[in-house]
């Protein structure tokens, strides 16, 4: 995960059968939060293969000299892990870590699951880093806000993340489409999952945008049709995506229509802007001119 971790943090998640409520724990108590991972966690620097990825996301890995050095040396490492754990671990169990530095104790809740043998104890496979990095980008919000969030997909064994026909109606609007590899420098990608307009703005921002400096280091391609496929048409989620010559297992999201604005609505968001036009960036309509 060198350099591009901890810029990523903060997007939504979905617990038991899928409204997302992402488990954040800090300073031995937990607290509920939504997607929330801020951009900038995911900039940290030293989270590399001979540390966790190799150690296992158990308490022997999370007990290295590695680990514990990463953890002491970014200011956003407890953000970052319990994103990580949420991603990777399943649902009903826990990681702790204590820093030496602080002398602070931490527990972060597992949710998704997507990482079976990492969570297990063994080193990532490929796979596994980029599910979970698929999972890290779904989560990154560049507003830091904390968001519900519906995420699909599949783990790294390719099992299936539970999700429900009520899922899917309170989370009724397509939203984007993640993948990559942090853990490899890779990089993060995004692609959209519904007709794009310029005139659509939203609370999450980085899966509609086209805009290459908004979600560094996440980067938006396009559209979800132009680099992934289904193995499954009837399933409401994306396989694998290929992109640069490379194929990556994917998050799919949703979102609640409440986090969807237009231009012209009649309410000037802040994810708006004043000007002569009708786009989100210059909406006249809403913010006037």
């Amino acid at each position: 995960m060198t350099g591009a971790l901890i810029a990523l943090v903060g997007c939504g998640a979905m617990p038991e059968d899928a409204a997302s409520e992402a488990r954040f724990a800090s300073v031995d108590q937990a607290q509920q939060v939504d997607n929330g991972m801020t951009l900038n966690g995911m900039t940290l620097n030293g989270m590399t293969l001979n540390g966790m990825t190799l150690n296992g996301m158990t308490l022997n890995g999370l007990a290295t000299a590695s680990f514990n050095d990463w953890f002491n040396q970014n200011a956003d490492a407890a953000m970052v892990m319990a994103y990580v754990v949420k991603c990777a671990v399943p649902e009903g169990e826990t990681r702790t870590f204590q820093s030496t530095a602080t002398g602070t104790s931490y527990t972060w809740q597992g949710s998704l699951g997507l990482a079976p043998g990492w969570s297990s104890g063994k080193p990532a496979t490929v796979a596994e880093q980029q599910v979970v990095s698929a999972c890290l980008a779904a989560h990154a919000n560049k507003y830091g806000m904390h968001i519900p969030l519906s995420a699909l997909g599949r783990t790294a064994s390719g099992a299936e993340v539970a999700w429900s026909a009520e899922e899917l109606s309170l989370f009724s609007e397509k939203e984007a489409c993640f993948f990559g590899n942090l853990f490899a420098n890779e990089g993060l990608f995004a692609a959209r999952d519904r007709d794009f307009s310029t005139a659509e703005s939203s609370t999450r921002a980085c899966g509609l945008t086209l805009k290459a400096d908004t979600c560094a280091p996440i980067t938006n391609i396009g559209s979800c049709a132009q680099f992934c496929t289904k193995s499954d048409p009837s399933k409401p989620y994306y396989t694998q995506c290929t992109y640069n010559g490379k194929t990556y297992p994917v998050i799919t999201t949703r979102v609640q229509p409440v986090e969807l604005f237009r231009c012209g609505d009649g309410v000037c968001q802040f994810t708006e802007k004043p000007g002569s036009g009708n786009t989100a960036d210059s909406c006249r309509a809403d913010c006037g001119a």
